[in-house]
Protein backbone atom coordinates (compact mmCIF):
# COMPACT_ATOMS: atom_id res chain seq x y z
CA UNK A 1 0.00 0.00 0.00
CA UNK A 2 1.39 3.53 -0.90
CA UNK A 3 2.31 5.78 1.81
CA UNK A 4 1.29 9.06 1.41
CA UNK A 5 3.71 11.66 2.16
CA UNK A 6 3.22 15.10 4.15
CA UNK A 7 4.20 18.14 3.95
CA UNK A 8 4.22 20.33 6.47
CA UNK A 9 1.79 23.06 5.67
CA UNK A 10 3.54 26.69 6.11
CA UNK A 11 1.96 28.47 9.36
CA UNK A 12 0.10 31.73 8.37
CA UNK A 13 2.04 34.91 8.81
CA UNK A 14 1.26 36.76 11.69
CA UNK A 15 -0.02 40.43 10.53
CA UNK A 16 2.20 42.92 12.42
CA UNK A 17 0.49 45.14 15.40
CA UNK A 18 -0.52 48.84 14.32
CA UNK A 19 1.67 50.84 16.21
CA UNK A 20 0.61 54.27 17.38
CA UNK A 21 3.17 56.53 16.24
CA UNK A 22 4.05 59.57 18.63
CA UNK A 23 3.54 63.02 17.22
CA UNK A 24 7.17 64.23 16.33
CA UNK A 25 7.40 67.99 16.45
CA UNK A 26 9.77 69.48 13.88
CA UNK A 27 11.59 72.40 14.37
CA UNK A 28 9.78 72.66 17.94
CA UNK A 29 12.48 74.63 19.57
CA UNK A 30 12.19 77.27 17.40
CA UNK A 31 8.71 77.71 17.86
CA UNK A 32 7.31 81.51 18.43
CA UNK A 33 4.17 82.32 19.93
CA UNK A 34 2.23 85.48 18.70
CA UNK A 35 1.90 88.73 21.45
CA UNK A 36 -0.81 90.93 22.22
CA UNK A 37 -1.53 93.40 24.61
CA UNK A 38 -5.00 94.15 26.28
CA UNK A 39 -5.69 96.17 23.54
CA UNK A 40 -5.54 93.84 20.89
CA UNK A 41 -2.61 95.31 19.02
CA UNK A 42 0.27 92.60 17.66
CA UNK A 43 3.23 92.89 19.39
CA UNK A 44 6.72 91.32 18.86
CA UNK A 45 6.41 87.52 18.96
CA UNK A 46 8.36 85.72 21.39
CA UNK A 47 10.28 82.67 21.30
CA UNK A 48 8.67 79.82 23.09
CA UNK A 49 10.74 78.73 26.11
CA UNK A 50 12.85 76.01 25.98
CA UNK A 51 11.48 74.53 29.35
CA UNK A 52 7.91 74.09 27.84
CA UNK A 53 8.93 72.56 24.39
CA UNK A 54 8.47 68.49 24.29
CA UNK A 55 9.79 67.65 20.85
CA UNK A 56 7.60 63.86 20.75
CA UNK A 57 4.37 63.93 22.16
CA UNK A 58 2.71 60.35 22.84
CA UNK A 59 -0.89 59.81 22.04
CA UNK A 60 -0.85 57.00 24.68
CA UNK A 61 0.15 59.49 27.38
CA UNK A 62 -2.06 61.70 26.81
CA UNK A 63 -4.90 59.08 26.86
CA UNK A 64 -3.62 58.17 30.47
CA UNK A 65 -3.45 61.52 31.75
CA UNK A 66 -7.31 62.02 30.48
CA UNK A 67 -8.28 58.50 31.91
CA UNK A 68 -7.10 59.55 35.36
CA UNK A 69 -8.62 62.85 35.43
CA UNK A 70 -11.93 61.84 34.25
CA UNK A 71 -11.50 58.82 37.09
CA UNK A 72 -10.90 61.24 39.67
CA UNK A 73 -14.35 63.86 38.81
CA UNK A 74 -16.15 60.14 40.17
CA UNK A 75 -17.54 60.94 43.73
CA UNK A 76 -18.12 57.00 43.95
CA UNK A 77 -20.75 57.84 46.56
CA UNK A 78 -23.24 55.41 45.23
CA UNK A 79 -24.79 53.48 47.61
CA UNK A 80 -27.54 50.38 48.23
CA UNK A 81 -28.51 48.49 51.06
CA UNK A 82 -28.21 45.09 51.44
CA UNK A 83 -30.91 42.41 53.19
CA UNK A 84 -29.29 43.24 56.20
CA UNK A 85 -29.36 47.22 56.15
CA UNK A 86 -32.69 47.17 54.98
CA UNK A 87 -35.13 48.12 57.75
CA UNK A 88 -37.90 45.74 57.91
CA UNK A 89 -39.94 43.10 60.53
CA UNK A 90 -37.44 39.94 61.88
CA UNK A 91 -40.16 37.74 61.81
CA UNK A 92 -41.06 34.81 59.89
CA UNK A 93 -43.18 35.83 57.32
CA UNK A 94 -44.97 32.81 57.24
CA UNK A 95 -45.11 29.03 58.53
CA UNK A 96 -42.67 27.06 56.93
CA UNK A 97 -44.76 23.90 55.48
CA UNK A 98 -48.15 23.28 54.91
CA UNK A 99 -48.56 26.61 52.79
CA UNK A 100 -47.97 25.51 49.02
CA UNK A 101 -45.47 28.53 48.69
CA UNK A 102 -41.83 28.34 48.69
CA UNK A 103 -39.80 28.75 51.70
CA UNK A 104 -39.43 32.21 53.48
CA UNK A 105 -37.59 33.40 56.26
CA UNK A 106 -37.36 37.74 55.93
CA UNK A 107 -39.36 39.88 54.08
CA UNK A 108 -36.37 41.79 53.50
CA UNK A 109 -34.73 39.25 50.97
CA UNK A 110 -33.89 40.53 47.94
CA UNK A 111 -36.82 38.73 46.21
CA UNK A 112 -39.28 40.77 48.16
CA UNK A 113 -40.29 44.33 47.03
CA UNK A 114 -38.67 46.60 49.60
CA UNK A 115 -36.17 44.42 50.23
CA UNK A 116 -32.31 44.12 49.84
CA UNK A 117 -30.30 44.58 46.80
CA UNK A 118 -27.81 41.82 45.66
CA UNK A 119 -24.72 43.01 44.55
CA UNK A 120 -25.41 46.70 44.65
CA UNK A 121 -22.93 49.57 44.42
CA UNK A 122 -21.11 50.59 47.45
CA UNK A 123 -19.35 53.97 47.98
CA UNK A 124 -15.49 53.34 46.54
CA UNK A 125 -12.29 55.46 45.69
CA UNK A 126 -12.24 55.70 41.94
CA UNK A 127 -8.98 58.06 42.32
CA UNK A 128 -5.76 56.90 39.91
CA UNK A 129 -2.43 58.60 40.18
CA UNK A 130 -0.26 60.07 37.25
CA UNK A 131 3.53 60.40 38.52
CA UNK A 132 4.35 63.79 38.46
CA UNK A 133 7.06 63.48 35.48
CA UNK A 134 4.58 62.02 32.97
CA UNK A 135 2.12 65.35 34.27
CA UNK A 136 5.25 67.63 33.23
CA UNK A 137 5.75 65.55 29.99
CA UNK A 138 2.36 65.99 28.83
CA UNK A 139 1.67 69.37 29.25
CA UNK A 140 4.86 70.50 28.06
CA UNK A 141 3.48 68.22 24.60
CA UNK A 142 0.50 69.42 24.66
CA UNK A 143 1.80 73.30 25.06
CA UNK A 144 4.22 72.53 22.39
CA UNK A 145 1.52 71.13 20.01
CA UNK A 146 -1.09 74.17 20.63
CA UNK A 147 1.96 76.32 19.62
CA UNK A 148 2.81 74.80 16.42
CA UNK A 149 -1.04 74.94 15.32
CA UNK A 150 -1.19 78.82 16.45
CA UNK A 151 -3.18 78.10 19.15
CA UNK A 152 -1.09 79.36 21.92
CA UNK A 153 -0.56 83.02 22.35
CA UNK A 154 0.32 85.73 25.07
CA UNK A 155 -1.22 88.98 26.10
CA UNK A 156 1.10 91.47 28.03
CA UNK A 157 -0.97 93.68 30.89
CA UNK A 158 -3.98 91.48 31.18
CA UNK A 159 -3.92 92.47 34.97
CA UNK A 160 -4.83 96.04 33.62
CA UNK A 161 -8.16 94.89 32.54
CA UNK A 162 -11.42 96.87 34.00
CA UNK A 163 -13.14 93.87 35.08
CA UNK A 164 -16.01 94.47 32.76
CA UNK A 165 -17.24 91.65 30.35
CA UNK A 166 -17.35 93.73 27.39
CA UNK A 167 -13.96 95.05 27.37
CA UNK A 168 -12.27 91.33 27.50
CA UNK A 169 -14.84 90.24 24.52
CA UNK A 170 -13.66 93.44 22.51
CA UNK A 171 -9.94 92.22 23.04
CA UNK A 172 -10.87 88.61 22.20
CA UNK A 173 -12.24 89.79 18.86
CA UNK A 174 -9.62 91.90 18.33
CA UNK A 175 -6.94 88.57 18.22
CA UNK A 176 -9.82 86.92 16.24
CA UNK A 177 -9.90 84.17 18.81
CA UNK A 178 -13.30 84.94 19.98
CA UNK A 179 -15.35 81.92 19.05
CA UNK A 180 -13.72 79.34 19.95
CA UNK A 181 -13.15 77.15 23.27
CA UNK A 182 -10.70 79.45 24.98
CA UNK A 183 -8.35 78.79 28.13
CA UNK A 184 -7.07 81.88 29.97
CA UNK A 185 -4.25 81.51 32.26
CA UNK A 186 -3.23 83.94 34.77
CA UNK A 187 -1.56 84.37 37.69
CA UNK A 188 -3.84 84.36 41.21
CA UNK A 189 -3.77 88.72 41.57
CA UNK A 190 -5.76 88.94 38.43
CA UNK A 191 -9.01 88.83 40.33
CA UNK A 192 -10.28 91.48 37.58
CA UNK A 193 -9.76 88.88 34.99
CA UNK A 194 -11.96 86.27 36.49
CA UNK A 195 -14.66 88.63 37.21
CA UNK A 196 -14.71 89.41 33.33
CA UNK A 197 -14.83 86.00 31.98
CA UNK A 198 -16.51 83.86 34.09
CA UNK A 199 -19.63 85.36 32.63
CA UNK A 200 -18.73 84.39 29.23
CA UNK A 201 -20.03 80.97 26.93
CA UNK A 202 -16.44 78.84 26.19
CA UNK A 203 -14.41 81.01 28.04
CA UNK A 204 -12.56 79.28 31.22
CA UNK A 205 -9.98 81.34 33.34
CA UNK A 206 -7.74 79.24 35.29
CA UNK A 207 -4.39 80.63 37.77
CA UNK A 208 -1.44 79.57 36.56
CA UNK A 209 -0.80 77.54 39.81
CA UNK A 210 -4.03 74.79 39.38
CA UNK A 211 -3.13 74.91 35.57
CA UNK A 212 -3.25 71.07 34.01
CA UNK A 213 -2.81 68.97 31.20
CA UNK A 214 -6.66 68.57 31.11
CA UNK A 215 -7.01 72.16 30.90
CA UNK A 216 -5.24 72.69 27.31
CA UNK A 217 -6.43 69.56 26.18
CA UNK A 218 -9.94 70.37 26.68
CA UNK A 219 -9.80 73.92 25.27
CA UNK A 220 -9.04 74.95 21.35
CA UNK A 221 -7.29 78.45 22.05
CA UNK A 222 -5.11 79.05 25.14
CA UNK A 223 -4.05 82.56 26.30
CA UNK A 224 -1.05 83.07 28.79
CA UNK A 225 -0.62 86.24 30.68
CA UNK A 226 2.83 87.23 30.58
CA UNK A 227 3.48 86.91 34.16
CA UNK A 228 1.59 83.23 33.84
CA UNK A 229 4.07 82.24 31.11
CA UNK A 230 7.37 82.80 33.23
CA UNK A 231 5.75 81.28 36.45
CA UNK A 232 5.13 78.02 34.66
CA UNK A 233 7.86 78.47 32.39
CA UNK A 234 10.19 78.64 36.46
CA UNK A 235 8.24 75.46 37.74
CA UNK A 236 8.58 73.44 34.78
CA UNK A 237 12.45 74.23 34.90
CA UNK A 238 12.65 72.32 38.39
CA UNK A 239 13.44 68.90 38.80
Amino acid sequence: MPVKKTVAKKSPEIPQKTVVKARTLEKAVAVTLAHFDISGEKKTAVKMPAELVDKQVAPTLVEQMARVHLANQRQGTLSTKTRSEVTGSTRKIYRQKGTGRARHGSITAPIFVGGGIVFGPKPRDFSLKLPQKMRRKVLRGLLTTRAQDGNLSIVSGLGEVSGKTRDLVAMLKKIKIWGKSLLVVIVPEMKLVVRSGRNIEKVTVRPVNTLSAWDILASEQTVFAKEALDILTKNLSQK
